[in-house]
């Protein structure tokens, strides 16, 4: 069995078999928000954007969930200069990552084994790159931070790959100052997700059917017609 191809991950229209990637969307971000669960009742390091919310928990009231809603939030205010423009699927991604996530924390007991941990930190990692296959394969928009990455790296003329890399040691070096956790946890995410999310997307991105139909044309065109018998 071969993989499928490497798909298109741009937006697709929200009304677009919304049947079939509604469901995916939620059930992928609900995925993502107990994955950051996972990883941070393991306290073996969280990925860099946990670190700043992690950070920022030690100095407020609100709960873990409450703070990731909150950073999307401002991440938001920045896409104004970047001239990015929110989407359904960018809303939905403050709103379920809050919620998934906090509810995670509630189920997840605290202060397990070492073992225990352990196990936690590799599913999480796992089950978060997973879940970006799921969710962004949904194709409603990017999320807070991607769009800020795109529209960041749209307006500087510089990669996606430097760009991502800036911003993640930023928001890294800040949560660090405000207690955040950092360890191997946080070395294995940075190393593992982008191998397995881009393992998983090729069987989740949604082709719209203009690409369908497009692949479908070339295949045709490929396939050699049998000769014709006297």
């Amino acid at each position: 069995m071969t993989r499928p191809s490497r798909p298109s991950l741009t937006y697709v229209p929200l009304g677009e078999h919304l049947r079939r990637r509604l469901p995916q969307l939620f059930i992928g971000l609900a995925l993502y928000g107990f994955s950051l669960s996972l990883m941070v009742r393991a306290s073996l390091g969280v990925n860099p954007w946990s670190v700043l919310n992690e950070g920022l928990e030690y100095h407020t009231s609100l709960s873990f969930g409450m703070i990731t809603g909150a950073v999307g939030v401002l991440v938001l205010l920045l896409w104004i200069p970047l001239k990015q423009r929110p989407t359904f699927g960018t809303v939905a991604n403050i709103v379920v990552l809050a919620c998934s996530s906090d509810l995670g924390l509630l189920l997840i007991p605290e202060h397990l084994a070492f073992p225990a941990r352990v196990g936690l930190l590799v599913g999480g990692v796992f089950l978060n790159g997973l879940s970006v296959a799921v969710y962004v394969g949904a194709r409603f928009g990017p999320g807070p931070r991607d769009g800020l990455m795109t529209g960041a790296s749209a307006a500087t003329g510089l990669s996606i790959r430097l760009v991502r890399t800036l911003l993640e040691l930023t928001v890294l070096g800040a949560g660090r100052l405000l207690g955040g956790s950092v360890g191997v946890g946080t070395v294995l995410y940075a190393l593992a997700v982008g191998p397995t999310t881009q393992f998983f997307m090729p069987w989740f991105a949604y082709r719209s059917a203009v690409e369908r139909a497009a692949t479908e044309a070339r295949s045709e065109r490929a396939t050699p017609s049998a000769p014709v018998k006297a």
